[in-house]
């Protein structure tokens, strides 16, 4: 079974590498800790479907720092995910993501966004209006469809299959109803020959257009953008977190911070005593 496995492994590489562009470094990392990867993990094969037990692997390489662990965990899991998109029926087991210190992710500046709006093709700007006027996942981009975009919401199937409802800006909604009036699409917002793209083809795709203008970029920093300018311009940090999706705030805190003067500029308008000390001296 590993030499089948083995193949669709090649096949995930020359998929990156084709399809995706990535280096020859990034493709040769994945190879070797797939190549390792599936020498321990425990596949079985029944009732028409595969089971991934990743415990043994887990086991050997418990001894590594845990974002060593983590980066190779989530190698394997992007194979998984291509797998499935292929077409195979797989079921992982003992695969609970590590904790790894959180970082704050770079959103991507505003001024960048509208320089590359103003200068791509109508799919592409449809994709980015998409990313960062709704501040989606990139599985939620990939999942949205048509039916879901009515009378100015859009209607998102987060995790957990939790639905929310999101505000459509008109301007975005007139710049995606002549989108898809030049499209064919029928159940997907963004499909290629009759099939949603996928999220790896969503990714490729926004940082394509992007790479032009000569900035990298990935669609989590369209969602870190989107709650961050909304914070900077007033929001309130528990409506961006509904839009988000979000469970609890503490995961909105971690990648949406305001700036110094942005907090003491709410602080001062927001506090009862501003002002009153000065108007009674």
């Amino acid at each position: 079974m590993i030499n089948y496995f083995n193949d669709h492994k090649n096949n995930f590489l020359t998929y990156l590498e084709k399809n995706l562009n990535y280096s020859p470094l990034t493709i040769y990392t994945y190879r070797i800790n797939l190549t390792e990867a599936l020498k321990y993990v425990d596949i079985v094969y029944e009732n028409e479907h595969y089971s991934m037990d990743l415990m043994p692997y887990r086991m050997y390489i418990m001894e590594k720092n845990r974002k060593t662990i983590y980066k190779k965990i989530s190698i394997f899991k992007r194979f998984v995910t291509y797998l499935k998109e292929s077409g195979l029926v797989i079921r992982l087991l003992q695969d609970n993501s590590i904790k790894v210190p959180k970082t704050l992710p770079k959103p991507v500046s505003t001024k960048y966004i509208f320089e590359v709006l103003s200068n791509c093709e109508q799919e592409e700007k449809a994709l980015i209006l998409v990313a960062y006027s709704l501040g989606l996942r990139v599985s939620e981009i990939s999942n949205l469809k048509i039916e879901s975009i009515t009378n100015g919401w859009v209607r998102i199937k987060g995790k957990g299959d939790k639905i929310r409802q999101l505000p459509l800006l008109k301007n975005v909604q007139t710049e995606l109803t002549s989108y898809m009036k030049a499209t064919s699409n029928v159940v997907y917002l963004f499909e290629k020959s009759g099939k949603k793209l996928s999220e790896n083809q969503i990714r490729y795709r926004l940082q394509k257009v992007f790479k032009k203008a000569g900035i990298k970029v990935t669609p989590h920093q369209f969602r870190h953008a989107f709650a961050t300018d909304l914070l900077e311009h007033g929001a309130r940090i528990t409506d961006v977190s509904l839009l988000l999706g979000h469970t609890s705030l503490e995961t909105t805190q971690i990648y949406t911070k305001l700036s110094s003067s942005t907090k003491m500029q709410y602080y001062q308008k927001a506090h009862p005593l501003c002002g009153e000390l000065d108007e009674s001296t």
